[in-house]
């Protein structure tokens, strides 16, 4: 068996209720899922480069107001005037330096670097230096920091990590905001770098200066960068210092500011990704009954960008164990899921599906939960009609249903018409999917086998097409489909089991299993 295949079969048979701990189907359901871990690129900027202009009040422009009249200088120039020992010839260099830097597109951070002016800049950092060299020479260490690995490693090697680190002490609040960007930037960049920033202290005093009175852009800059210290998981930061950061991400939920409810949710969705203990310091911090509120179906218009990490956490969290999946159903989690199913974004739709698949691979009790909110008409709709991505984790929710649903429950799903959608994606192009499918099916099958009910769903899987399908994947390049193909078919579909079936009745076209409200008491 190939590794994709052992692959597949792992991932499958994780979700069948045969003496399997629930809470360890759900986090291996968690791991498989690498599309939905993967932070998209453009959700979050890993680093970003200052291109602003300073405003009136900073020193640089108090202090040469002729700077912005004169020609930039080259980078030869501007090393040259550093090494000059005139004060004012090698501030005008610096601030040209970081105007080369600043500029939006296809900045020299190469040349600069080449030019050997980096140790310079990070010297300019130290407390010898006036307020207008440490803010200038931050500056251009953050738009250098905003390249690649090997750009950043540069100013790393320098020495700028325990300098910013300074200066974030510093009393000048402009000064600080740089410092704070630049150690972003730098811990952006991985984890290597981003353990390098923790290590030498700097999360606690990041944390301290949110509790000082400071410019919302100070707070925007420091909230994104505490977001850095949070971010990658391979490895993830040390949890027993960056897990300080959640009472502090309490108090952020409600900031009035989109930009930092984002950047803390994502900071919240990195630290709940991973195991149960980390969720349970996320869970006892408080902030669950907020993300869930930001789940708004308003806010996919007006705020997605806070929506987007609001629900990456949630579905993180529901990953973990039945109690930390119940505290995101007690605080209204499962109608907000339930709304998003509807919202004309796929990628939403998708993560919610996927939200759900989890919550459906617990207990009876919240399997029943989900019933009673309304969330699988919505389901089967996405199951049915959404784009495939999302169709996909429709399916696996459907089948980690069947997995652990009473005869009852299976029942009201069956009376919704989860039938047809299921067999309209036996013939998908994705061989995973075609097996996530299958084993839903069989599941189905195999309850109603044991409460005598087998001819009557039988024979409506086969007036779906879904023999036909089964009989044409019996052809299917992946000996995993094929195999899963027979079984059902030897088991569920064989002729000496045909003999005497009669198809259930029909009443105005629709198949009538008699399924009164899922609350109550029926059987097939």
């Amino acid at each position: 068996m190939s590794q994709v295949q052992e692959s597949q079969a792992n991932r499958l048979s994780n979700f069948k209720h045969k003496g399997k701990d629930m809470d360890e189907m759900r986090r291996r359901r968690s791991t498989a899922t690498i599309e939905l871990r993967k932070t998209n690129r453009f959700d979050q900027l890993l680093k970003k480069r200052n291109v602003a202009v300073p405003d009136a009040s900073s020193p640089i422009d108090e202090n040469n107001t002729s700077a912005d009249v004169r020609s930039i200088m080259t980078i030869p120039e501007i090393m040259s005037a550093i090494n000059s020992g005139d004060d004012n010839f090698t501030f005008q260099a610096l601030q040209d330096a970081r105007k080369i830097l600043s500029r939006e597109r296809f900045p020299p951070i190469y040349d600069i670097i080449n030019s050997g002016v980096v140790p310079h800049l990070v010297e300019f950092l130290s407390d010898k230096y006036s307020e207008s060299f440490q803010f200038e020479a931050c500056w251009a260490l953050t738009n250098i920091a905003s390249g690649n690995s090997d750009e950043t490693a540069v100013i790393v090697q320098a020495g700028a990590i325990p300098k910013l680190i300074q200066l974030l002490e510093s009393p000048h609040k402009n000064v600080v905001e740089q410092a704070a960007w630049a150690l972003g930037n730098i811990a952006g960049d991985g984890p290597n770098l981003r353990d390098q920033v923790i290590q030498q202290g700097a999360l606690p005093i990041l944390l301290k200066l949110l509790e000082t009175d400071i410019n919302i852009s100070t707070v925007r800059n420091i909230v994104w960068t505490i977001s850095n210290l949070c971010r990658n998981k391979n490895p993830p930061p040390p949890f027993h210092i960056v897990m300080t950061c959640l009472p502090t991400f309490y108090k952020l939920l409600n900031s009035k500011d989109t930009d930092v409810v984002t950047d803390t949710c994502w900071s919240l969705s990195y630290l709940t990704d991973g195991p149960d203990k980390r969720i349970q310091a996320t869970v006892d911090a408080g902030v669950v009954p907020r993300v869930v509120e930001l789940l708004s179906v308003n806010n996919v218009y007006d705020n997605c960008q806070i929506l987007t990490p609001a629900l990456r956490t949630i579905g993180n969290i529901v990953t973990g164990n039945d109690y930390q999946t119940d505290c995101v159903i007690n605080a209204g989690g499962l109608p907000k899921l339930r709304d998003l199913l509807t919202v004309n974004r796929t990628n939403i739709v998708k993560e919610a599906a996927w939200s759900i698949s989890n919550i459906v691979a617990g207990n009876s009790e919240q399997i029943q939960a989900v019933i009673d909110a309304g969330i699988l008409p919505p389901l089967i709709q996405v199951l049915d009609t959404a784009d495939f991505k999302s169709q996909k984790e429709a399916a696996w929710a459907v089948t980690n249903f069947t997995s652990g649903a009473t005869i009852q429950q299976l029942s009201y799903i069956l009376q919704l018409g989860v039938i047809p959608p299921m067999c309209n994606l036996l013939d998908a192009q994705d061989s995973k999917t075609v097996l996530v499918v299958m084993d839903g099916l069989s599941n189905i099958l195999s309850n109603a086998k044991k409460v005598g009910e087998l001819p009557r769903v039988a024979f409506m899987i086969e007036e779906w097409g879904g023999v036909d399908k089964l009989e044409n994947l019996q052809n299917h390049e992946n000996q995993q489909v094929y195999n899963k193909a027979l079984s059902m078919i030897e088991r569920y579909f064989s002729s000496e089991d045909d003999q005497g079936e009669i198809g259930p009745e029909e009443i105005n076209g629709r198949y009538n299993f008699e399924a009164p409200e899922p609350t109550s008491h029926f059987d097939f």
